[in-house]
């Protein structure tokens, strides 16, 4: 039997996954056709909602990419929320520090600080996985909460604003500011970002003799390693540095994109809810980019499904929770069909 491909793959996954969300508000006393209709209304149902749902896709398409990317080298690195927020720290010191700079000089400086920031945080878990033999898994968990209660100290402590009052940065300069892409709106470069750093990975991946290491090893690693043609714990490190940089990358956007601040709280999850967006993509890099808009929409539109139908906002990230087990079960049942 014909194996179904990553799109039809998705395609079930997410119909699974709304038949039981579906089920599942039906049973708790709520309307699943009156929340829907709140979910499309709040995600894409206006010009304003359609560019809310934009700019909450930015980080979740970056660190979904950052995820592909190592998952596709077979690193297992569920550390984008920790590299998010030591990006996010680096983005936030050069954008005050570089108070002064012109935005042709700042803002670039300013994104390199936190790809450089991200890698850096990759870079122990990484040396760790290749010259220690730990699992990444565990190390990569646990400097999460580095990263996290990291950025809780800076903004109490060393980076803290001015007055002492708050839990936050003082603001970085205007000319560390993304431009905004659509006057009148949030929305900003990053979303161009986002998508180009997408195309760039999936050019990578098709075109290039590196891309085919990655998805090599990422396939086969113990084949890739006995042919000796290539250098599996090369790849398997870089692999794990860019991603981690693509991910700090996503702290520096949001920083200089949306919040122009860094506060403890800066991440709702984004680094755990990419692993959703990326499995759902089937870690291709394109469709990656969309369904990090998917769950943008999710996320946008959640607000309005407890304002209209009286549906917590927790449901959202239930949701989240059962596309990954309606992936990981859609991708049992294609193996099994292989078998």
């Amino acid at each position: 039997m014909k194996r179904p491909g990553p799109v039809v793959a998705a395609v079930v996954a997410l119909l699974a996954t709304t038949l039981v969300a579906a089920g599942s508000l039906w049973l708790g006393g709520f309307d699943p056709l009156q929340a829907g209709a709140a979910l499309v209304r709040g995600s894409v149902g206006s010009p304003t909602a359609l560019t809310i749902t934009m700019v909450r896709a930015v980080p979740l398409i970056l660190t979904g990419l950052a995820v592909s990317l190592a998952f596709r080298a077979g690193v297992w690195n569920i550390g984008a929320e920790g590299q998010l927020y030591a990006g996010a720290i680096a983005a936030v010191t050069v954008g005050i520090g570089g108070a002064g700079l012109p935005a042709l000089i700042l803002v670039p400086l300013v994104l390199l600080a936190a790809a450089l920031a991200g890698a850096l945080w990759a870079a122990v878990p990484a040396f760790m996985r290749v010259r220690l033999g730990v699992g990444e898994v565990i190390t990569t968990i646990l400097m999460n909460f580095v990263g996290v209660y990291l950025a809780a100290y800076m903004v109490s402590g060393p980076l803290q604003e001015a007055r002492g009052i708050f839990p936050q940065t003082d603001p970085i300069a205007d000319a560390a500011q993304l431009p905004i892409l659509l006057p009148g709106t949030r929305v900003h470069m990053g979303i161009v970002l986002a998508v180009a750093v997408g195309a760039v990975m999936w050019v990578v991946f098709k075109r290039t003799r590196f891309g085919f290491a990655v998805r090599a090893v990422g396939s086969a690693p113990k084949a890739a390693r006995i042919v000796g043609l290539i250098p599996v714990d090369r790849v398997m490190i870089i692999s794990f540095l860019a991603s981690g940089a693509i991910a700090g990358l996503a702290g520096g956007v949001e920083v200089a994109g949306v919040t122009f601040a860094l506060y403890a709280d800066l991440s709702p999850g984004w680094g755990y809810t990419a692993i959703a967006v990326a499995l759902l993509g089937g870690l291709h890099p394109i469709a990656v980019v969309g369904t990090g808009l998917l769950f943008g929409a999710l996320g946008s539109g959640a607000a309005a499904m407890q304002r209209d139908a009286g549906i917590p906002l927790a449901w959202a990230s239930a949701v989240e929770a059962l596309v990954i087990l309606s992936v990981l079960a859609v991708d049992q049942v294609r193996r099994r069909t292989d078998a």
